[in-house]
């Protein structure tokens, strides 16, 4: 065997020992798609709602509104989902609610979902935050702790009990957080009778951002055969021009099943299949997936269909179509690789907010974003502070958008929250999150937190634990947390494989000075390299900006201010990126709403773009210098080449 082909051997082998650890959950999550075998329902719309106003906020529960049409348990009010349930009304009450609000919808269904027996039903909720029950015809099909990630129940029978009459769907929804939730939060009740009313309380957090709540992602209905794909995990290599994707598939509902796996380029021909339920497909004249603007054909897809017969005769058949991108990720100690070349993180850092809908999902913004951020020469993101829609990640599949996968461990401030219910919670998000996010080709970092108080005794062997496990569920990945702490005390660094730092020199610190910028960042960047010996990401820098707002010589908060903070940024950051930093996130993508307080005037003002979407000056900078970072760092396609072809793309 040649030299070539041992190396190819060694690392199907790899690939093979790299799936087999990634085996930790018992079930699949897989996104619902259409196909031969499978169909689904959106239930998107208006449905009934009512906030539990009660005292003590458990009225709905004592007097079981799940058991009948919530408006024959008193008013109700049309609200949509997907949506936050905050800004939509003029209730004042209702936009700082905290509490369990209630849905419900009634839904008729085809006849042939309810008389083929050989039908599975599901029902998927894609987000509700935080802690969601839900109830069909009356009775409780499922419980989910946590927002940001899609919970499931297999409902057909319920529906076959009376086929005759519509089926309700009743959903509860609870946002109170705790120490003990993600994240994490605080009730403070006041008891001062002469200053505040009987049954005051606050709810506290630790986090920059407004404490939306509702159903934010699709609630749905799909179908699958009795034996079905229950989940599909692919992992990817390369070996010179020959591409190797190494699957698995579980399968539930038989135990006497033949599967065929076909793996499919843009045009629809098969370059390799496979039977059985796990193997590895050979790729000749392998088209690699490649970041937006570092590559002239970025973000290749192949589809992967695996296609399960079940029963003599092929008398039941599932078929599921997963996209697949060929691509590797390694880190040094100065270097982030894929595809063995050093890649340069120049993005942004985002949230899912805007007006009224507040973190509802939105087609219409999110191709606005996609399109800002490609017209701005982004090539990345952090999904601050949570999983966004897995939607979003497919549309990063598709332009080419490297993604860094963070979970909602934000705010994590109180000793409490290290303990060990918080710990067995987050270890159960993170499974979640790889679950559900494993096999996208943009997300290549796992984030397990955003400045927690990582300098607290606890902290270390809550990151050393939390981070070990996330990578026993997906060893082909680097981990990291994204800290703002003192480098000599921060006891969850020596565990990352990156170091994330965030800092707001002449903002939070020296606020006004902008000359004490370069040397602070300076210093900034050579301790913790000194220290960890690992590759940074300045993945939080910024300043508060009010749109139309203009100072010279600059002042805090005039456009004119947070272009000089950029500019004294990006000079360090043009001293460093050669040896060992390896991207610069701004923050923000866009102004989003905060709690209210007397630091904010309307929310968080350090977007680079309004909430409106709205360019600032700083918007202009940030594209000059990532168009630039492209040209020296990609091989771009020939229209990126000349400035003025960029407005059209």
């Amino acid at each position: 065997m040649s030299a070539a082909g041992k190396v190819g051997m060694f690392r199907v082998l790899c690939l093979f020992s790299v799936l087999h650890a990634a085996q930790l959950l018992d079930s699949g999550m897989l996104f619902p798609r259409e196909s031969a075998s499978r169909e689904l329902k959106e239930l998107n719309g208006l449905w009934a709602f009512r906030a539990d106003k009660s005292p003590n906020r458990n009225r709905g529960f004592e007097e079981a509104w799940y058991k009948q049409r919530l408006a024959e348990t008193g008013p109700v009010i049309d609200m949509p989902v997907p949506a936050s349930f905050n800004d939509v009304t003029q209730d004042a009450t209702l936009r700082d609610f905290t509490g369990w609000v209630w849905y419900d919808r009634e839904v008729h269904l085809p006849p042939r979902w309810i008389t083929d027996e050989g039908t599975r039903l599901v029902l998927r909720v894609g987000s509700a935050h935080y802690y969601s029950v839900v109830w069909v015809n009356g009775e409780k099909v499922v419980e989910h702790n946590g927002g940001h990630l899609p919970f499931e129940a297999e409902i057909g029978s319920l529906f076959r009990k009376d086929p005759t009459n519509p089926c309700r769907i009743t959903v509860a929804v609870n946002n109170t957080l705790t120490l003990e939730t993600l994240p994490p939060g605080t009730i403070h009740y006041i008891r001062d009778r002469s200053r505040y009313p009987d049954g005051f309380f606050v709810q506290g957090t630790s986090f920059d951002f407004f404490n939306y709540a509702g159903i934010h992602r699709s609630v749905l209905l799909y179908t699958t055969p009795r034996a079905y794909v229950d989940d599909v995990t692919v992992v990817t290599d390369f070996v010179d021009n020959t591409g190797f994707v190494k699957y698995s598939v579980s399968v539930r509902g038989t135990t006497s099943a033949t599967l065929k796996v076909t793996l499919m380029d843009k045009d629809g021909h098969c370059v390799a299949s496979s039977n059985g339920s796990s193997g590895v497909l050979k790729v000749p004249d392998v088209k690699l997936w490649w970041p937006y603007l570092m590559h002239e054909n970025p973000a290749y897809l192949y589809s992967m269909e695996v296609r399960l017969t079940a029963g003599g005769g092929g008398s039941s058949e599932d078929v599921y179509t997963l996209p697949v991108g060929i691509r590797t990720v390694h880190v040094t100690t100065t270097q982030f690789l894929i595809n063995n070349k050093p890649f340069y993180f120049h993005g942004v850092n985002k949230h899912e907010d805007s007006d009224i809908r507040g973190k509802g999902f939105d087609w219409p913004l999110i191709v606005k974003d996609f399109n800002l951020m490609k017209w701005m020469g982004a090539n990345s993101f952090r999904t601050s502070h949570y999983p966004y829609a897995e939607e979003i990640l497919q549309m990063c599949d598709r332009h080419g958008i490297v993604v860094i996968d963070e979970c909602p461990g934000v705010g994590i401030k109180d000793i409490q929250s290290f303990g060990n219910a918080s710990l067995s919670h987050h270890l159960e998000v993170m499974e979640e999150l790889v679950r559900r996010d494993k096999n996208h080709p943009s997300v290549v970092m796992w984030s397990v937190a955003n400045e927690p108080a990582a300098e607290m005794p606890p902290a270390e062997f809550y990151f050393q634990t939390l981070i070990k496990h996330t990578k026993e569920l997906d060893p082909t990945r680097p981990v990291t947390y994204v800290t703002a702490s003192n480098f000599a005390r921060d006891k969850g660094a020596p565990f990352v494989d990156v170091l994330c730092v965030n800092s707001y020199f002449s903002w939070y610190h020296d606020p006004g000075h902008l000359e004490v910028i370069q040397l602070q960042l300076n210093t900034q960047f050579e301790d913790w390299h000194e220290k960890y010996q690992k590759p940074i990401i300045q993945s939080e820098y910024g300043a508060d900006t009010v749109p139309g707002f203009h100072s010279d010589p600059p002042v805090m908060f005039s456009e004119e201010y947070q272009s000089e903070v950029l500019r004294n940024y990006h000079s360090v950051f043009d001293q460093k990126r050669n040896k060992y930093v390896i991207g610069e996130l701004i923050w923000n993508f866009a102004d989003f709403m905060t709690a209210q307080g007397v630091t904010r005037v309307v929310g968080n003002k350090k977007g680079v773009f309004t909430r409106q979407r709205q360019p600032k000056a700083s918007a202009f900078i940030l594209k000059e210098r990532y168009w630039r970072l492209a040209n020296e760092t990609g091989t771009l396609p020939p229209w990126a080449k000349y400035p003025c072809c960029l407005k059209n793309h």
